[in-house]
């Protein structure tokens, strides 16, 4: 209990007072905190997730080599989280994977249609997606320019998922944009030893409807696997036009004999999505909260109209083969080659848009000079990525030595196009208006070792090289061409008490370029991370428990302003010196043979050093301010009921506290705190005819109808918008297991 306490004195006095004094709370919310305090104070508690009665873990499952490389275990002195297709699958009904994994410590998450399908986004540690690298199989996922994820391009894809890990902080290497927030590993289905086929369909609040068909001949003649899904998804959305029409697919062919897997990957996924990543401001989000002006326009009787098909388009496929081979004992590699084609554009009404930005020659109609017109134009993305990565494993009783890299290209080409104006000079139809191109090199080479010292001690050491080269031209980037240099290193010491204690500290150094966004905003400079860790985990067969203190110290951090560019992407700056520190704890209880608790808890400081802003007699110092888009308090909890192996019922909850949209602390740019309660069922019946068994689900989101505003951005001048998440609504599944 001393180090419990104890770690309450890295925060400020006034920092505490704060959360505890100011924060308004509901009654259920005041509840989930007791709750947490309670089981921490009086049983100690955990995170990892494993029915075990030590920390001893358990074999690696045969698909896990291909992670082997990016994900951790209790060994090593990095904070993580676990989750598992089965926990994912009672409340699997069709939204995206942020959605699924709201519930996780420090995590945030948004929908840009209010209803977690279609654009959602994630924030870890309140640091934006672009900062939380994604991997699939080890392969990098984040787009290459942006460093944005973009889940509405892999819809359904939880279907075909079989764990995921979240490393929050630095973590450890990761193939791709550097982690400056946190780490999500996901890795696909595994291979399945024996034939399967199951039929899954969803419908749901706001028109949605998924159905997926998934497969598996199992293994044919011992050493072959086929496998795959299909699936389509469609949904109205809570704001108003949000509809999104998606299908996906996943197809998998794999080879295992004693010492070599190999396995065939394609994916992908077709997407089209009514825009609605614009928000609304204060007065509409008290009068008319699903109001979406994507799209909007006039007509020639001077009534408000909205274009049909303001849509965003887009799709993408995936190839991946990965290779792992046991050389001996104490040897094993993996090798894998990606490739990753996208394409898309999306289609926006322009009225009275100016010939300049078109090159349009003005013309004269009936004797006036026509400069401005109403068009039609799609912008365009038209992206290859490909590469290779790779690493070898050595393993004995005192070292598990990892050394590995890849090497990963993107082109992107992007351009616009006119497919009608009303004025159009002496243009063409499809006229390109501008065309711009990027390029981008990625190399990175690494190593790693756990080295056990005796059965109570093991040193962790993590070096990476990373050389990044960046060109692009065009009218907003201008001439780009950019080389980086990244030394990251990583170093940790982990301490088995016994049995059930487990205590690690470590440190990590990362380093990390602009994106895209970042040069059409200025002149961004690199930025770099120090990251300490210090953690506690302690397991029983009844209680599990992970505290971790961070800190993150941060040289010229690109954080959040607020805004939004002319495509939706979140604009960033430069601030200097800043810092995140925090506590996280989060817990698994068993209470009897039936319930289960699980909740977690962040606490954290979040603050700009000595920030300036350009002020009407030059620079003005605001002192230390709160970075953008960084709660100081969230709190989740767990409370599941399993009266036998074939019911579940859970009520989650979820509370964030008050966030600034900007970051000099302006009132009027606000998230207010918010708290949501979600229901989740299932009832699996098992069959003995012609199907194994059928299991139902329900689930409804927001069950007390509360006014849930989880994302918003500030363009400066007073012009705030917001972006409502749904009140209550349901999902009903039904899956049908052969």
């Amino acid at each position: 209990m001393k180090l419990f306490f104890s770690i309450f004195n890295f925060f400020p006095v006034s920092f505490l007072d704060e959360v505890m004094l100011t924060t308004k709370i509901k009654y259920s919310i005041k509840s989930v905190f007791t709750t947490i305090l309670f089981s921490v104070m009086a049983l100690g508690v955990n995170a990892q997730k494993k029915e075990l009665d030590s920390l001893e873990g358990k074999k690696v499952v045969l698909d896990e080599v291909f992670v082997s490389a990016i994900r951790v275990t209790k060994a090593t002195p990095v904070t993580f989280s676990n989750i598992t297709k089965e926990e994912l699958a009672p409340r699997n009904l069709g939204q995206d994977i942020p959605i699924l994994l709201n519930f996780l410590p420090s995590v945030v998450t948004t929908s840009d249609a209010g209803a977690g399908v279609g654009y959602t986004g994630i924030r870890v540690r309140g640091s934006d997606a672009t900062r939380v690298n994604v991997t699939i199989n080890g392969i990098p996922y984040n787009d290459s320019e942006s460093h944005g994820t973009f889940w509405v391009n892999m819809p359904d894809f939880a279907s075909s998922t079989e764990s995921i890990q979240l490393q929050r902080g630095v973590g450890t290497s990761t193939n791709g944009a550097g982690a400056f927030g946190a780490s999500l590993n996901i890795l696909t289905d595994a291979v399945s030893e024996e034939a399967y086929a199951q039929i899954s369909s969803s419908i749901g609040s706001f028109g949605l409807l998924r159905n997926n068909l998934k497969f598996s001949t199992g293994f044919l003649n011992n050493q072959v696997e086929i496998s795959g899904r299909l699936s389509k998804l469609n949904s109205e959305g809570y704001v108003d036009r949000s509809r999104v029409d998606m299908d996906s697919y996943f197809l998998q062919a794999a080879y295992k004999d004693e010492s070599t897997l190999i396995k065939a990957i394609l994916f992908g996924g077709n997407q089209l999505t009514y825009q609605a990543w614009y928000g609304i401001d204060a007065q509409t989000l008290r009068e008319n909260r699903t109001f979406n002006f994507a799209g909007a326009f006039t007509d020639e009787n001077g009534v408000q109209q909205f274009y049909e098909n303001e849509t965003d388009n887009y799709k993408q496929d995936h190839a991946q083969l990965l290779w792992n081979e046991t050389w001996n004992a104490n040897w094993s590699t993996n090798f894998a080659l990606h490739y990753t084609r996208g394409r898309g554009f999306f289609e926006q009404f322009r009225e009275d848009d100016d010939f300049e930005t078109y090159g349009f020659t003005p013309i004269e109609v009936d004797g006036v000079e026509v400069n401005t017109t109403d068009l039609i134009r799609r912008r365009w993305l038209d992206n290859d990525f490909y590469g290779t990565v790779f690493s070898a494993n050595y393993k004995d009783e005192n070292i598990d030595f990892i050394v590995g890299g890849g090497l990963n290209n993107y082109i992107g080409d992007h351009f616009g196009e006119i497919i009608w104006a009303r004025f159009a000079g002496n243009s063409n139809i499809r006229d390109r208006y501008y065309e711009d191109t990027s390029r981008k090199n990625d190399f990175n080479i690494f190593t790693k070792a756990n080295y056990t010292l005796n059965k109570q001690w093991s040193l962790f050491g993590d070096l990476q090289y990373r050389r990044v080269g960046f060109t692009a031209n065009g009218e907003d980037t201008g001439i780009v061409d950019d080389t980086f240099n990244f030394f990251n290193p990583k170093a940790g010491i982990t301490y088995d008490m016994n049995r059930n204690n487990n205590f690690y500290f470590s440190y990590a150094v990362a380093n990390r370029e602009p994106n895209r966004n970042d040069y059409e905003n200025g002149s961004p400079k690199p930025e770099r991370l120090n990251d300490f860790e210090l953690g506690w985990r302690y397991i029983n067969p009844t209680v599990q428990v992970n505290t971790n203190v961070y800190y993150m110290r941060y040289k010229d951090q690109l954080v959040l302003t607020g805004g939004l560019n002319d495509v939706g992407a979140p604009l960033r700056q430069n601030v200097g010196d800043s810092y995140r520190l925090g506590l996280e704890i989060d817990a698994a209880i068993q209470l009897g043979d039936k319930f289960k608790i699980q909740p977690n808890l962040a606490l954290s400081s979040n603050k700009n050093l000595d920030f300036f802003i350009e002020g009407a007699t030059g620079l003005e110092s605001l002192g230390d301010t709160d970075i953008a888009f960084s709660p100081n308090l969230i709190i989740g909890n767990m409370l599941s009921y399993s009266p036998n192996n074939d019911v579940q019922i859970s009520l989650l909850t979820k509370y964030v506290g008050k966030q600034f949209l900007n970051n000099i602390q302006n009132e009027n740019s606000v998230l207010e705190a918010y708290s949501q309660t979600d229901l989740n069922m299932q009832y699996t019946i098992p069959l003995n005819s012609f199907a194994k068994s059928i299991a139902f689900s329900g689930l409804v989101n927001n069950l007390f109808d509360a006014n849930i505003v989880s994302n918003g951005a500030d363009f400066g001048g007073g012009f705030v918008v917001f972006y409502p998440q749904a009140g209550t609504n349901f999902l009903l599944g039904a899956t049908l297991s052969f």
